[in-house]
């Protein structure tokens, strides 16, 4: 996984393109997605709003553009309606740093900084995180 292609800096310019580039840096036929049990003709849609939200979490959070990727999941939970996140990586490691599930009313942040032990934030929308972070 280390040494990725990919960067979030090509991937969010390939999307304001409308164009959709995988974390190895190549034209993405999935959407990004990495996994997903929804209909694949929801992938387009589902990307184009992770793609919105992954790009103003990326700029609020100030992680560095070409040492990060970003790459998409549509969850299925063991209860409950399925789940889209995006998941924000380092470029070298492969490591996620950061699993964010933006939906509106149930938003959940989870991070390497607590080791993935409990959500860092769990809320109503992402603007409630970034007020509490400050940012």
């Amino acid at each position: 996984m280390s040494g990725r292609k990919g960067t979030l800096r090509k991937q969010f310019e390939a999307f304001s393109d409308g164009r959709y580039l995988d974390s190895d840096g190549t034209e993405s036929h999935c959407y990004n997605f990495y996994d997903w049990f929804c209909k694949d003709t929801s992938l387009k849609n589902k990307a184009n709003t992770l793609f919105r939200a992954s790009r103003r979490f990326v700029k609020k959070m100030d992680i560095d553009l070409d040492k990060h990727y970003v790459f998409f999941k549509n969850n299925c939970p063991m209860r409950g309606p399925l789940r889209d996140d995006f998941r924000i990586c380092d470029k070298e490691t492969g490591d996620v740093l950061f699993t964010v599930t933006p939906k509106t009313g149930c938003v959940e942040v989870w991070g390497s900084e607590n080791y993935f032990s409990e959500a860092l934030f769990e809320g109503h929308s992402l603007s409630s995180f970034y007020h509490m972070k400050g940012v």
